[in-house]
């Protein structure tokens, strides 16, 4: 069987949990799928508090971290996709929050 690209559910979040080390996005459609956190730099060095204020809006299928200025697609991290950010990017965005104080991991 051939499957379009339309024909393709996308991938929308209905719960998220963060962990120490891992991602984990349940799924409306009753798939889990779970990442290292190590591919997403900023929630990485975020503090668990900051990881855990996050938006979910678009019906499941972008997440926001305010306090992180970071944010994800379900279907991008469904694929597999890590961060694109860039290193010179992340090491001003950490000294940035250095000189704000906030720790990092």
């Amino acid at each position: 069987m051939n499957f379009s690209e339309s024909n393709r559910l996308e991938a929308r979040v209905q719960n998220i949990q963060i962990d120490e080390d891992t991602l984990t996005l349940d799924l409306i459609d009753g798939r889990t799928v779970s990442v290292p956190l190590l591919w997403y730099p900023r929630l990485w060095h975020g503090t668990p508090k900051e990881r855990s204020h996050f938006e979910i809006f678009g019906d499941g299928t972008y997440i926001h971290w305010p306090d992180l200025d970071e944010d994800l697609t379900a279907s991008g991290i469904v694929e597999g996709r890590r961060s694109g950010e860039s290193p010179e990017s992340l090491k001003k965005w950490l000294d940035g929050r250095r000189g704000r104080g906030k720790e990092t991991a």
